[in-house]
């Protein structure tokens, strides 16, 4: 199972954090912790490493004492995409899950997403994510299903948007007659024209 979806820069600031796991600290905590066990590692080493440290953080109290948790982890320019999971995860199944799947999604989404792309459009990060991932466990890893999903909500916030605001230069909706409705600004700018052509 994967317990956690992470993406901090390398400052350890995080740009998303997605738990699949009950916490037992807050989010901060357990992103400063990995942030420190993965910062410290040279960069010749593997990209997956034990971290029985968080079982304070994580899991069930009580849980399996044989357990293992594992972070797994890339590192694109500034930042750090990282899964933790347990031991019925394959650590090379989850790299390609993130370089193959959830980083190639996210490139799709935003052309070669950055981290200012993480911040300021969030919302569909998640949604990105929660394509991929429900629940802790992997859902979709066909990157053409992902990106149709993730086009065809963005169109249907548009549409949304476009017919919810009648000042929206998008042309109005339609009115529940049949007939064109004439938005406030179309509106206006007819009756502009007018004066002037007086």
């Amino acid at each position: 199972m994967i317990h956690a979806v992470l993406i901090f820069n390398t400052s350890g600031l995080p740009r998303l954090a997605k738990f699949y796991t009950p916490l037992h600290q807050s989010a901060e905590t357990v992103v400063q912790k990995i942030f420190s066990l993965i910062s410290t590692r040279p960069a010749g080493l593997c990209n997956f490493l034990d971290a029985p440290e968080l079982e304070a953080f994580l899991g069930p109290k009580g849980g399996d004492p044989d357990e293992r948790w594992r972070v797994v982890y890339r590192n694109y320019a500034t930042l750090y995409f990282v899964f933790v999971v347990d031991s019925s995860e394959s650590e090379l199944g989850i790299l390609d899950l993130i370089q193959q799947v959830f980083v190639e999604s996210l490139d799709r989404a935003f052309e070669n997403v950055c981290e200012l792309d993480l911040v300021f459009h969030f919302d569909e990060v998640h949604h990105i994510l929660a394509e991929v991932i429900q629940g802790g466990l992997v859902l979709e890893t066909n990157v053409d299903e992902i990106d149709a999903c993730v086009q065809q909500a963005a169109k249907g916030r548009k549409e949304s948007f476009a017919s919810a605001n009648p000042l929206s230069l998008g042309g109005g909706g339609l009115n529940p007659r049949g007939g064109n409705l004439k938005t406030p600004l179309g509106w206006l700018t007819g009756k502009l024209t007018g004066v002037g052509a007086r």
